[in-house]
């Protein structure tokens, strides 16, 4: 979720010069974000979303500057079991239906260490929307081997409430708080 999104670490501080944002695409394949929840106190289950659509504009002269654009389809979450799956999907909880996306657009960038910065941005989920925050890191900045381009990874981590967006099916036996952990890859755009 955390998204979410999640993801979307653009605005960390990394080498080189820019003279103004430079276009990134994220990754489908390499862009995922896995959030956890308490059950019932017994255990911690594990979901993730992937399929990420989306884009970053860089700006490594002022990280600040940056954007991050990304959306998630609500059918790519992996829960490991198809009976959770469905009911994740039913009307308990996303209610969803094909081409559903849950979304993350910042809307500020606090650089906080030379890779590291806060994100803000607009979650939306369920047709609502939260400002949520993203503590970002940027892993590494640099020309992929295999994709012979300019290449960008971060990870980053926050926590939601599910009721915010809607889904307090079982709470508080279930717990409401979400634990996100997002990690994303993203190529310079042609």
């Amino acid at each position: 979720m955390k998204a979410f999104l999640f993801a979307a670490a653009a605005a960390l501080t990394a080498t080189g010069a820019a003279a103004a944002p430079e276009k990134y695409t994220l990754d489908p394949s390499h862009s995922q974000a896995m959030f956890t929840y308490e059950h019932l106190g017994y255990s911690t289950t594990y979901n993730v979303f992937s399929g990420w659509e989306g884009e970053i504009m860089f700006d490594a002269e002022d990280p600040a500057a940056s954007s991050v654009d990304v959306s998630i389809p609500v059918m790519s979450l992996y829960t490991g079991w198809e009976e959770r799956f469905e009911h994740f999907m039913g009307d308990d909880f996303f209610g969803a239906k094909d081409g559903d996306m849950i979304t993350f657009k910042s809307t500020s960038i606090e650089v906080t260490g030379d890779d590291e910065a806060i994100i803000t941005g607009d979650l939306t989920i369920n047709g609502t929307t939260k400002s949520v925050q993203l503590e970002a890191e940027l892993n590494q900045k640099g020309s992929h081997p295999m994709q012979n381009k300019e290449w960008l990874g971060f990870d980053a981590e926050t926590k939601i409430k599910r009721s915010d967006f809607g889904m307090d099916k079982f709470v508080p036996n279930i717990g409401d708080e979400l634990d996100v952990e997002i990690s994303i890859e993203a190529g310079k755009a042609e």
